[in-house]
């Protein structure tokens, strides 16, 4: 479709004035068309006649959204935006009341919008040809034609309207709307090439489910990197089968086993933080030629707990954290004394410390030894409520990971 350019409202106000100027010159003697702002001396008012004043643009209900959307994702234009706007116009008429002139150039002007409310090319063509400042206009080439209608404005909004705007007498006045107008960006666009070949694909709408997340030891068994996970749900199985922890894809050489019900893959490790994990099923469809991916179904959210993974080095009394505390991650470290000599299931004391804020993340504490009598504690992080994991021996108790205080 062909826009116009900003020359258009212009064009528009100077067609409709030769419109009227050539009507009323006929049916009244003397009488003839101007567009200017109604003034108190009436200096640039014809004495017989009829003033043309665009006094309000609007945007078109109907067209004001066409356009839409102009840019692609990466800002660039794939089609120049265009403003769609109704021009409303107050006609005022002049001439001697004594003679009634006012009223007759009146039915003229009503006469002619309603015998011809659309401007033609030929009319557009000559206000432009006729005056020098429009030779730019292209309104002419414009697909949508300019259609007048009048607004039925009472008595009382006419006269708030003089007093308003123009704070002159009130005359003898109607208003018109004319729309649609087109005025188009100046926006370069980056055309695309021509499409070769086009390709419809239907497909049923089967969304994957996730109804269980858990370790393949069993439910309840505690989650860490490196763990096999075990996925259970319906339709998990798609054209390309992918998942992604917190929006990250999982390599495919860690995706060990995929079924219709139940999918096993392993953690990696290390992966980016611990505590709670959103988990996805995405299915990608295979389209095109040569088939590709393309995005296709998302299943719901399956949230699980990733926990810590620590060693304590005892010589240093530092404690290594796998994976990585994050800068605004809660770590709050626990130590349980063990009793000396047998083993027991119940500790004697219990520390516990919240490590302060960090600036940069970090993957070893150090174990406030000074603070501690002597003796063996059982160690343990908690990494937003994500705790770390005790070792047992077979007999149910506690055996690590500790360190020795002297």
């Amino acid at each position: 479709m062909i826009m116009s350019n900003f020359l258009a409202i212009a064009t528009v106000t100077e067609a409709l004035r030769q419109l009227l100027d050539e009507v009323v010159k006929e049916d009244v003697s003397g009488a003839t068309a101007t567009a200017v702002r109604p003034a108190s001396n009436g200096s640039e008012l014809a004495q017989v006649g009829v003033n043309v004043y665009l006094y309000q643009a609007s945007p078109n209900v109907s067209w004001r959204n066409e356009d839409l959307p102009s840019r692609r994702e990466d800002g660039t234009a794939i089609q120049r935006p265009r403003a769609a706007l109704d021009l409303h116009y107050l006609l005022n008429f002049y001439g001697d009341e004594k003679k009634l002139e006012p009223q007759r150039v009146m039915g003229s002007v009503l006469q002619v919008l309603h015998s011809q409310s659309i401007l033609s090319r030929q009319q557009i063509q000559k206000a432009v040809q006729s005056v020098d400042y429009l030779r730019d206009s292209d309104l002419a080439e414009e697909m949508e034609r300019v259609k007048f209608t009048p607004i039925p404005l009472s008595v009382e909004e006419l006269q708030n309207l003089w007093s308003g705007l123009f704070q002159s007498p009130y005359s003898l006045s109607v208003a018109y709307q004319g729309s649609v107008i087109f005025i188009e960006g100046r926006v370069s666009i980056q055309k695309p090439l021509p499409v070769r070949g086009r390709n419809l694909y239907a497909a049923t709408f089967r969304p994957p489910v996730i109804e269980q997340v858990m370790a393949e030891e069993g439910a309840g068994r505690p989650i860490v990197a490196g763990t096999t996970l075990v996925v259970r749900g319906r339709n998990l199985l798609g054209d390309v089968t992918t998942l992604a922890i917190d929006e990250e894809e999982i390599s495919p050489s860690d995706i060990l086993e995929l079924q219709n019900q139940e999918i096993k893959f392993r953690l990696p490790s290390p992966l980016k933080r611990a505590g709670l994990l959103g988990l996805q099923v995405i299915h990608k469809r295979m389209m095109g030629s040569p088939p590709t991916p393309h995005q296709g179904d998302e299943s719901n959210l399956a949230a699980f707990v990733l926990r810590p993974q620590i060693t304590v080095d005892e010589a240093r009394k530092l404690v290594h954290i796998n994976p990585e505390v994050g800068t605004n991650q809660r770590l709050v470290l626990h130590l349980n004394e063990m009793p000396p000599g047998a083993s027991h299931t119940l500790p004697l004391r219990a520390r516990s410390f919240l490590m302060p804020s960090r600036n940069a993340t970090i993957s070893e504490i150090s174990i406030p030894a000074d603070d501690l009598g002597a003796g063996d504690y059982l160690v343990r992080v908690e990494v937003d409520g994500a705790e770390s994991v005790l070792y047992a021996d077979d007999a149910g108790n506690y055996i690590g990971p500790k360190v020795s205080i002297a």
